[in-house]
């Protein structure tokens, strides 16, 4: 097992092993799960003596207003306080779900996060960050709000599709640039039975830690965790959540090193492209960049009416900038190049 610590601004334990310890704190409890996880939910509802439990459907359509109000209504009608504990089993939309319920309910709660995928461990479950989306845009509701301890129990892993275990592991990528950390570009052998996994998720999650801790609230520093995020997040909105998140962002990975390479920063493309012969994703959608302005122009990164990206211009050193307009379609027509499509959007030279 190993054990690390967010202490700041709100101090708590991430743990990642198998058969962890989870605490029960006194009080009442409920449970929200995703029924993917659902026999490891049962077990801990079991262990915990939890009686009020409510299975969901995971994936980003579980982060509709609509679902929100459903989970907060069961809390009511079970006349649950504000000194219940709500414990969350599932994976990043799940999480980030009921952390938003937790901060919201009685005007906040206590709650506890237990991730079951790859995205969740390394990214949903850590900093803090609940969120909703609406149908303008990803992620555009939320709150900071955080858990009592987070509990990452691998063996929930053993039972993930391989697409769904590999494409959460491009937020452990994506921390290995931000860092300049090697040892986060190897995904190669990345398995769910891999004897250094507990490792290298733990790597990934320390990456996320310092950032969250030098910025809480993503006033700054934070903002580099966003890295892929601008494209990945039009990308979603303008499939309607067609293309999964960790499709998405890989895609948006590569964009964001064409973007670095055409400001005269280092050739990262290489680096990400390793990434994407990994994961085998499925076709990136032929969208004309007009279809993805839309969402944007609602970007959480902009600044009055510029739009900022996260642009690395080598392993471990980023800009958060705007970037010229000309330049983003460039790169944009050279991503559908790279990624096998033949129609593009934007006339133009390719890239030097």
């Amino acid at each position: 097992m190993r054990s690390l610590e967010v202490r700041y601004p709100v101090p708590y334990p991430v743990q990642i092993g198998r058969s962890l310890e989870v605490p029960a704190p006194p009080g009442p409890k409920a449970l929200l799960y995703d029924r993917a996880a659902s026999s490891y939910a049962r077990r801990l509802a079991h262990r915990l003596g939890i009686r009020h439990t409510l299975g969901l459907r995971g994936g980003e359509g579980a982060k509709r207003l609509s679902v929100y109000g459903r989970v907060l209504s069961w809390l009511a009608q079970n006349a649950l306080p504000r000194d219940t504990t709500l414990y969350i089993v599932g994976g990043g939309s799940l999480t980030d779900l009921g952390g938003f319920v937790a901060a919201t309910y009685l005007r906040g709660i206590a709650y506890i996060s237990l991730p079951t995928t790859t995205l969740a461990i390394v990214d949903a479950a850590v900093g803090n960050k609940t969120g909703l989306n609406l149908p303008e845009g990803k992620n555009l509701v939320g709150a900071f709000h955080a858990p009592k301890g987070v509990y990452a129990d691998l063996e929930a892993l053993a039972t993930l599709p391989p697409p769904l275990f590999k494409e959460g592991l491009v937020e452990a990528f994506k921390h290995g640039l931000i860092r300049g950390d090697q040892a986060l570009l190897q995904v190669e052998p990345l398995k769910p039975d891999w004897a250094g996994l507990e490792d290298y998720l733990a790597r990934a999650v320390e990456v996320k830690i310092g950032v969250v801790e030098a910025d809480p609230t993503e006033q700054g520093e934070r903002r580099k965790l966003n890295l892929g995020h601008t494209l990945a997040h039009a990308l979603e909105g303008a499939t309607q959540g067609a293309l999964s998140h960790g499709t998405a962002v890989a895609y948006g990975l590569l964009f964001a090193a064409l973007l670095g390479q055409a400001l005269g920063g280092a050739d990262l493309v290489p680096t990400v492209k390793r990434l994407l012969d990994w994961l085998e994703p499925p076709p990136m959608p032929r969208l004309p960049w007009e279809a993805l302005s839309p969402f944007l122009s609602r970007d959480k990164k902009k600044q009055g009416h510029t739009l900022r990206w996260v642009v690395p211009m080598g392993l471990g050193w980023l800009e958060v900038r705007p970037v010229p307009e000309e330049i983003l379609l460039r790169c944009y027509a050279e991503l559908l190049s790279l990624a096998g499509l033949e129609d593009r959007p934007t006339e133009g030279p390719p890239l030097e």
